[in-house]
């Protein structure tokens, strides 16, 4: 994406503010990976379970972003994360030195569609968080479909607009500000297309690849009531209404929408706003350092490459 790229961007306050991806998550990928079959339904008889041989020798993460979900995929003997931003790369080495042995990673510089860098069919696991709703799947699938193995898996995914739960009444304002289309007083004009409307739209609008199983999941609660069978929220974290305003200062559109021109402080006003909010619906003065919790919903495709 344009902003990452940017020399104003910062990786290390957008690693920060980002939610981390819970074991959950990643149980339930490794799991489809083993199987092919999702998690949560009935299990299946093993004279109709699919025969897949799945293997754990190499993991890939496209849009790696700082790291957050590539140094997640441990049960893996290698692990690659790809990224276009070398401002990402290097948030993202920081990050997993500070956290783990880094001698099964490895860290490369470029678009998802252009994996040269792997050998036909080498790939066990290719994911992607928070990132396919930038791809080009005319030229990602195919590439995809020369370096997975048979039995390989490809889990994407993406966490949409936050939600507060203890305040259902400030959707609505939550909306407005992210997705309304005026762009003096709403970000909604300012996010890069049309990447954010897929992300919004939970990757429905993803098309499938023709060389596997494809199976979509949403861990979106009673969010988004309308999408196929919704599996309740994993993605959520505790935090202060003082980091909720660090979180909304880290979005891209608002690195665009001030560089249009747009009057500072935009972001401060919706933060008052929600606050003035959440008083009126608790019934008690929100400070800057009580606590609260926010739940982004997710929207999942998992793709199983069929034996030949």
């Amino acid at each position: 994406m344009a902003t990452f790229a940017k020399k104003s961007f910062n990786a290390s306050v957008y690693a920060a503010s980002r939610p981390t991806y819970p074991k959950a998550l990643f149980d339930y990928i490794f799991a489809y990976h083993e199987s092919g079959v999702l998690p949560h339904q009935q299990p299946v008889s093993d004279a109709s379970r699919p025969r897949y041989r799945p293997r754990w020798d190499l993991a890939v993460d496209l849009g790696c972003g700082t790291g957050q979900a590539t140094i997640e995929l441990t049960p893996f003997k290698k692990v690659v994360g790809v990224e276009p931003g070398e401002k990402m790369l290097e948030a993202a080495r920081k990050y997993l030195k500070e956290r783990i042995d880094g001698s099964r990673f490895e860290f490369v510089n470029s678009s998802a569609e252009h994996l040269s860098f792997l050998e036909t069919n080498t790939v066990d696991l290719v994911v992607a968080a928070q990132a396919a709703h930038w791809f080009d799947y005319s030229k990602l699938w195919p590439e995809i479909d020369r370096v997975l193995r048979p039995s390989g898996t490809v889990a994407f995914w993406v966490y949409s607009e936050f939600r507060l739960p203890a305040y259902p009444s400030l959707t609505p304002l939550i909306t407005e500000y992210a997705q309304g289309t005026d762009p003096a007083t709403s970000l909604g004009p300012h996010w890069q297309q049309p990447g954010r409307s897929i992300l919004e739209n939970h990757l429905l609008d993803v098309p499938e690849p023709s060389w596997g199983k494809t199976d979509r999941v949403f861990f979106t609660g009673s969010h988004y009531p309308n999408l196929p069978s919704p599996l309740p929220v994993v993605l959520r974290s505790k935090t202060t209404w003082g980091s909720l305003l660090t979180y909304f200062r880290s979005w891209s559109s608002l690195h665009t929408y001030l560089e249009k021109g747009g009057e500072k402080g935009i972001e401060d006003r919706f933060w008052n706003a929600l606050r003035r909010g959440a008083t009126k619906e608790g019934l008690t003065t929100v400070e800057e350092s009580n606590e609260l919790m926010i739940e982004w919903p997710i929207g999942m495709i998992l793709v199983k490459k069929e034996e030949k």
